[in-house]
């Protein structure tokens, strides 16, 4: 490391936190946990401070609402421990994320811009019993039953045999609540979307809930920005 933790201007804990409207007990856990480096110790005991730790408290504070508190915490504690490498690639993941995110959205908007009026389903045309169609879907039988009990999707059953089957209103259900369980949207909050879906007969009520998707996932980009910018201000004081 390019400086001397302990020199330069002394800092307590009560330093560290009252600007970031921390306690002092926040401050020493995560001295302890690696997030920020060790501290010097005075004569008697008490722990002291440098603007280096107050670097790396502005930067985890900073990496948080971007990256989450665990990675957050792995990244400071992989730059503390020279591991700079790694605490690059925890960030690429994030990014990484971030990406699939913004591409999950942008197949959910396609999705929805097919999504046209239902036609009544003609008997025995464009029917699928659940094996199919979850394979089709690339989830397993037990995830279709999960969304029928939650309302989510509503096979009709085969009066003869007892088994599900899915008519092209009840495949295109399964196929939007697919799309919204991979953009990270639970199960309560897609059913009502796709209750307004069915009655309006299009996707128009879910624009709303797509806008704030984007604005989501635009305040997360930025936050990474705002991170990166104190993560690279804490890696020039280690020097």
């Amino acid at each position: 490391m390019g400086r001397n933790l302990q020199s330069g201007e002394r800092l307590r804990p009560v330093d560290l936190a009252r600007g970031h409207g921390l306690s002092t007990q926040a401050v020493r856990n995560y001295e302890e946990s690696g997030i920020l480096p060790a501290a010097g110790r005075t004569p008697h005991g008490y722990r002291t401070y440098t603007p280096l730790h107050a670097g790396a408290l502005r930067a985890f504070l900073a990496l948080v609402p971007g990256h989450g508190h665990r990675t957050a915490a792995s990244v400071m504690r992989a730059v503390n421990e020279g591991a700079a490498e790694e605490a690059f690639r925890l960030i690429d993941e994030s990014h990484a994320e971030l990406l699939d995110d913004r591409r999950t959205l942008h197949a959910v908007e396609n999705a929805l811009r097919d999504l046209g009026p239902v036609p009544p389903p003609e008997a025995g045309a464009g029917t699928s019993f659940i094996g199919p169609l979850a394979g089709r879907l690339g989830i397993r039988p037990a995830t279709l039953r999960k969304w029928e009990r939650a309302g989510l999707v509503s096979p009709r059953r085969d009066p003869r045999t007892g088994y599900r089957v899915y008519d092209e209103t009840a495949a295109q259900d399964a196929r939007l609540a697919h799309q919204l369980r991979r953009g990270g949207y639970p199960l309560e909050r897609i059913a009502p979307l796709i209750a307004q879906v069915r009655a309006a007969g299009g996707p128009e009520p879910l624009e709303a809930a797509l806008r704030d998707w984007h604005g989501r996932l635009a305040t997360r980009g930025r936050a990474m920005l705002a991170g990166a910018a104190e993560l690279e201000a804490y890696l020039r004081l280690r020097g």
